[in-house]
């Protein structure tokens, strides 16, 4: 029985650390020491949304081949659509949440 709730355990702890890519998903991956440079992802509240961690999901940025803090990724049904670096500043451009929400609305006239 110990070993059933271990593996239990072990399914669910790493299915959380996966970016859902589902629909439209936007997710940012950041870490704790640029924090303030992250932005609300409330306004995209009608999609998949995810902040994740360097911290606590070392793998899921290093398959999504994160190399600067903070990073924003617009998926589409797994596809990804655009990723928006931080760069060398660690401050995502001030742009960012004008340019999510163009490639959004391309994506939602084109499912018609």
């Amino acid at each position: 029985m110990k070993w059933l709730v271990l593996i239990m355990f072990l399914y669910t702890s790493t299915a959380f650390a996966q970016v859902k890519k589902d629909g439209i998903s936007v997710v940012q991956f950041s870490a704790e020491f640029v924090k303030s440079s992250e932005i609300s992802l409330s306004i995209f509240k009608d999609y998949n949304t995810q902040t994740l961690y360097l911290s606590k999901n070392q793998k899921v940025f290093q398959k999504e081949k994160i190399t600067s803090l903070p990073t924003i990724k617009l998926f589409s049904d797994g596809e990804e659509i655009i990723k928006i670096e931080g760069g060398i500043s660690l401050k995502l451009p001030e742009n960012c949440l004008e340019t999510l929400q163009k490639h959004i609305d391309v994506l939602l006239e084109q499912r018609f």
